[in-house]
């Protein structure tokens, strides 16, 4: 497991992944009957969430990795220093969500946590999508 250079508090971590519990609730899984929940924290301290939201017409599915980035960026924000992902067994982001967080964080903390609150990864996004890559590469 890649260590990230940003570190949370236990504060900061336990409202990162009750909000990621939180909105997960929300999530609307007529098909699969796997609700995800997202939290994304900015530098500013601020969380944005989002749930994952199933369409009949598969390839209309948003994640909730995808839902959270978009509200940040419809309001501005395109800066992320850690996210939360839960999923019933601590699941990873798809490799879509996970280029579009690396888009704006490629640095981020990610911890993905299961329903339980067990977490199963707490490390570098780059961890997750090496090579990624972004127009600025670095």
């Amino acid at each position: 497991m890649t260590i990230s250079t940003i570190q949370l508090n236990d504060t900061q971590r336990q409202q990162l992944i009750e909000a990621a519990r939180k909105v997960r609730e929300n999530a609307y899984v007529p098909f699969s009957h796997y609700q995800v929940g997202a939290a994304l924290l900015t530098p500013d301290g601020d969380i944005f969430t989002g749930c994952n939201v199933e369409n009949s017409a598969y390839g209309s599915t948003i994640c909730a990795e995808r839902t959270a980035v978009v509200k940040a960026v419809s309001e501005g924000v395109r800066q992320f220093t850690a996210g939360a992902v839960m999923t019933r067994d601590g699941g990873s982001p798809c490799g879509a969500c996970r280029q579009v967080m690396f888009e704006f964080a490629p640095d981020m903390l990610v911890i993905l946590v299961d329903e339980a609150g067990k977490i199963h990864y707490e490390g570098s996004l780059r961890e997750l999508l090496p090579l990624g890559f972004r127009l600025d590469q670095e």
